[in-house]
């Protein structure tokens, strides 16, 4: 069975960074677009950043210059770096898995997804 785990949420302070990771089960990521989304309270769910099997990588605009998404090949997992956190980047945190390119910030095109991570930015 395909599956997805995310790790790194936790407690952060405004300004402060976390690193997420994701992992997969039955299938290399290397060969899938991975993307990145979150899910705040009352808020629609939202694509972060996303990264192709290539080098093509896209953020949303809320997240650029602070976020970076990327690959380790040697585990077959891909991280996303969180820099200089605010409490509008608090959210449960899902990675997702795409056999599609194309606009990669689109959650309807992945059919694989992880259980989520929560990130809570406060003093």
């Amino acid at each position: 069975q395909l599956q997805l785990v995310e790790s790194g949420g936790g407690l952060v302070q405004p300004g402060g960074s976390l690193r997420l990771s994701c992992e997969a089960s039955g299938f290399t990521l290397a060969s899938r677009t991975i993307g990145w989304f979150r899910q705040a309270p009352g808020k629609e769910r939202e694509g972060v950043s996303c990264i192709w099997p290539g080098t093509y990588v896209k953020y949303t605009d809320s997240v650029k210059g602070r976020f970076a998404i990327s690959r380790d090949p040697a585990k077959d997992t891909v991280t996303l770096q969180m820099n200089s956190l605010t409490p509008e980047d608090t959210a449960v945190y899902y990675c997702a898995a795409s056999p599609f390119l194309g606009d990669c910030l689109l959650s309807a095109r992945y059919n694989t997804w992880g259980q989520g991570t929560q990130v809570t930015v406060s003093s």
